[in-house]
């Protein structure tokens, strides 16, 4: 019997070139805003580079540069301070915040859009706006109190006060998403344990939250990677680092190493190629940990 096995009919082959046709673009848009943006970070962290004098080849010299540097040792911690400061209590509020949103209260409607406001406006803008909220003498919520207090400018209280302002920004997205998750339990299930006796507290820690698995997982990862991420505000509410480098985290340190002082790119590649490294571990770990306990099947 002729083998055949290497033989395709010619549907077949106009199949194969119209979804090759269909996926270009988004080929075309993965290796030119991930592969080979990643790819030129990696060749300049093998050079020294000023913007300016010609680049110059030192090979792994960046690297020893960057990890015995205690600047981006402290960057680093802080950045660790951030995130454990940031999503612990964002992904609580956002969850405790869309199981009351999805009640039927009088105003959900209302509250929905106010929640959600402060995640689609400018990071940069916001930063701004709590910066003159937090000044020492004149800001409002010192106004407010009746008291004076350097909120960004004590080393004790800049981070909690940035991180404060990043969960009031951020919360609104995770409860979004919450209330999704939610909203994708089927009322069989509710009704099924409801009717073998169980409470509102129970049904909600043995029947909704475990449920909330995948979504709580879209929300950690997205939510991490956001937070090491963080730029934007950090930078608008305490520049240069803030206090005694109290908010020096990774991406702030990033942007002053390239951009400002040296204009060592070189240097700062490294340290977007560590970023890199945190977040992929991070995320694996993560997806490691919620492998087994995700339920995808809510019917």
């Amino acid at each position: 019997m002729p083998n055949l096995r290497g033989l395709r009919s010619p549907g077949h082959l106009r199949h194969g070139r119209l979804s090759g046709l269909l996926l270009a673009p988004s080929l075309f848009g993965l290796s030119a805003f991930l592969i080979f943006p990643i790819l030129i970070v990696i060749w300049l962290s093998l050079n020294k580079w000023d913007l300016l004098a010609p680049m110059r080849f030192v090979g792994l010299a960046n690297y020893a540069d960057v990890l015995t540097d205690a600047t981006f040792g402290n960057s680093l911690w802080r950045t660790v301070i951030f995130v454990v400061s940031v999503i612990p209590l964002q992904t609580a509020l956002g969850l405790f915040m869309a199981v009351l949103l999805t009640r039927g209260l009088p105003g959900s409607g209302l509250f929905r859009v106010i929640y959600v406001i402060p995640w689609i406006c400018a990071p940069l803008a916001l930063g701004v706006v709590w910066k003159w909220v937090l000044a020492p003498y004149d800001g409002a919520l010192n106004n407010l109190l009746g008291i004076s207090v350097e909120w960004l400018s004590n080393p004790a209280l800049a981070m909690p006060a940035v991180a404060g302002v990043t969960i009031w920004s951020q919360v609104g997205y995770t409860t979004l998403f919450f209330m999704a998750g939610l909203a994708a339990i089927p009322d069989q299930v509710l009704e099924a344990a409801q009717l073998d006796g169980a409470g509102g507290w129970q049904v909600f820690w043995q029947i909704k939250l475990p449920l909330l698995g995948p979504t709580m997982f879209f929300v950690l990862v997205t939510g991490v990677i956001s937070a090491f991420q963080a730029f934007d505000q950090i930078y608008a509410l305490t520049p240069n680092g803030g206090p005694e480098g109290t908010t020096d985290v990774i991406a702030t340190r990033i942007y002053l190493e390239a951009f400002q002082g040296g204009f060592n790119l070189g240097r700062a590649s490294v340290m977007a190629l560590v970023l890199f490294v945190i977040l992929v571990v991070v995320t694996v770990v993560q997806q490691r940990f919620f492998a087994d306990r995700i339920t995808y099947d809510l019917s």
